[in-house]
């Protein structure tokens, strides 16, 4: 189970982080995604838990986004609201070796490709990020989304031409 979880970590926490837009959130719902999984099915099989990992995350994404909703909601009704700042030490890159303007340019085309996935509605992001991310085939998206394989291929197809019509100025 270490293994596993070991191996999905890196790839949950940024689906997390594009659909949150928040570090701590995206930490948070990696976390208990990962913790739910050990509890509940680390008598599973091994095969079984990559389609399971991801159905909980989604599910705790989804989470998310309704307590978000009803927070936001609150705030505009007591009329508080806080801004969150990020930390710029964040931003800093470990690795000095590269060339500075192709590192530049690599971070601004992934900065970019971040903008444009949380740009997409949710489905159509939890579509994209499963088949080309996890790398799951239709039928384990569809399982980890609670959804039909057609919406499965509907929201991933939508998905693939927007992000082709938008990142078209970056990618030749």
């Amino acid at each position: 189970m270490n293994e596993f979880l070991a191996s999905v970590e890196r790839r949950a926490y940024r689906m997390a982080y594009i659909a949150t837009g928040n570090r701590e959130e995206a930490l948070d719902i990696v976390q208990d995604a990962m913790f739910k999984l050990a509890q509940r099915y680390a008598d599973r099989n091994a095969e079984e838990w990559g389609p399971l990992f991801q159905r909980i995350l989604q599910s705790r994404i989804r989470d998310w986004y309704r307590r978000t909703r009803v927070r936001s909601v609150w705030q505009r009704f007591t009329g508080s609201g806080e801004e969150e700042t990020g930390d710029p030490m964040d931003r800093l890159s470990g690795s000095g070796a590269e060339e500075p303007l192709k590192r530049i340019g690599e971070q601004m085309a992934i900065d970019r490709l971040d903008e444009v996935l949380r740009e997409l509605p949710l489905r159509q992001q939890q579509a994209f990020l499963l088949r080309v991310w996890e790398g799951l085939d239709v039928r384990d998206t569809a399982r980890a989304m609670g959804c039909s394989e057609g919406s499965v291929k509907t929201h991933y197809s939508r998905a693939v031409h927007r992000v082709r019509e938008l990142l078209e100025e970056h990618w030749p």
